[in-house]
């Protein structure tokens, strides 16, 4: 069997392309029977997210399947070829044993070494199984691939520095603060960046969290998906000077926090020191706060600066990792090589077993003629001896009188004869 891949993703096809190839969980165990019954597709695995729809199958032949696969894939989701033909991409294998460990290392995503995509294919690879369509291939694939994706993010690296805002916002914190565990953050708005700050915050150990909004009950809602407290925006004023740090991104055209608020708080807190991002335009916090002796302020144009220094050390661990991939890529395919001759080492002691057994069974009925052990063993060694070497060494004689040396070399090496052997 050989492995194959087709798929499209973020950088082959638009958002309203990969919305209308969505595999939905419901519907995905189906979509993997129906793949398991086309002739020559042994084995199927789908990969369905928001940047990439990915089949990867074991198949009797890449070169012969793939048009087989594609008008399937376009009968599945209802479209007609040209919508979506020039964005597919497909691969065959080793090209697709490479790519599912670059994607399942963040290398192929759209923020590069993100690590949510190995949990999508873990739950891929259980879906897989769970329909009955994962079998020796895929399945060592599968585990091979998250194998490597450990092992990259051990050994260079690439999840560990900041390429999003909130990332960015919270590695500064922890600099500042290190241990963030006996802190408290102050998350101002409830949009997607607070809620992604508030995520990497707890992930950094932060265990005391409030979220203020204008709407409370919005604000109860986020601070209650990572046990932290919801407050209405009106209540800042009581409640900044508990905050060691503060991540403010709403979308009011005016400041949240002026200076004199903050001057206030920083006397309850006896001048203890916080940090502020500013994550807004037009800024939540006035410019005039970071001024002050005990506030490190940030603004959105200062994470960028972070950003990107990250993105620059994530591409050197990337080279890496795809160092690493190589190497991994070829111990895979080695092993995949070494199926080939499962059947053949199969038959070989099956033959030998039942040669065993036969040439056991003439041997007893000796004993029993003759009533003598010793002419008895005689017997099997030479009955035995004869018919495990009798069909090659046919077949050594036939090399022989056509001149096949390459092949009399490498039955040397099979049989583990040397020149010097009789």
């Amino acid at each position: 069997m050989s492995l194959y891949s087709l798929g499209l993703n973020h950088t082959t096809a638009p958002v309203h392309v990969r919305e209308r190839v969505v595999f939905e969980a419901a519907s995905l165990g189906t979509a993997l029977a129906e793949l398991g019954q086309m002739p020559g597709v042994h084995e199927a695995a789908i990969v369905s997210t928001c940047n990439r729809t990915e089949i990867y199958c074991a198949v009797d032949s890449p070169t012969e399947r793939h048009s087989q696969i594609v008008a399937w894939f376009h009968r599945w989701h209802g479209d007609t070829p040209e919508q979506v033909e020039a964005c597919l991409y497909h691969y065959a294998h080793d090209a697709a044993v490479r790519h599912l460990m670059r994607v399942a290392c963040g290398l192929d995503s759209l923020v590069l070494g993100e690590p949510q995509i190995t949990g999508q294919l873990k739950s891929a690879w259980r879906a897989a199984t769970d329909a009955g369509m994962l079998g020796v291939e895929l399945g060592r694939l599968f585990q091979h691939a998250f194998a490597v994706s450990k092992a990259v993010r051990t050994d260079t690296g690439i999840g560990t520095s900041p390429v999003s805002v909130a990332f960015a916002a919270v590695t500064l914190a922890r600099q500042i603060f290190g241990d963030l565990g006996p802190r408290k953050a102050l998350m101002i708005g409830a949009g997607e960046t607070v809620e992604l700050a508030a995520r990497h915050l707890r992930g950094a150990g932060l265990e005391q969290l409030i979220v203020a909004n204008r709407d409370a009950h919005r604000a109860a809602r986020l601070a209650g998906q990572h046990d932290g407290e919801g407050i209405a925006l009106s209540s800042l004023p009581e409640r900044l000077h508990e905050a060691d740090i503060v991540v403010s991104s709403t979308a009011s055209s005016l400041p949240i926090l002026g200076k004199g608020a903050v001057e206030q708080a920083l006397r309850r807190r006896r001048y203890q020191p916080m940090f502020m991002v500013d994550i807004a335009v037009p800024r939540d916090i006035e410019p005039e706060i970071g001024r002050l002796d005990e506030i490190f302020l940030y603004t959105v144009d200062d994470l960028h600066n972070v950003i990107e220094e990250g993105m620059a050390a994530r591409r050197e661990a990337a080279a890496e990792a795809e160092s690493i991939i190589e190497r991994e890529v070829a111990t895979y395919t080695a092993w995949q090589r070494s199926l080939d001759a499962v059947d053949a080492i199969r038959n070989y002691r099956s033959r030998a077993e039942a040669l065993s057994a036969q040439t056991l069974a003439e041997a007893r009925r000796e004993l029993e003629r003759s009533g003598d052990p010793d002419a008895a063993l005689a017997f099997l060694a030479r009955r035995l001896t004869r018919r495990l070497t009798h069909k090659p060494t046919v077949a050594l004689r036939r090399a022989g009188r056509e001149g096949r040396q390459t092949f009399l070399a490498d039955a040397r090496e099979l049989l583990d004869l040397d020149e010097s052997d009789p």
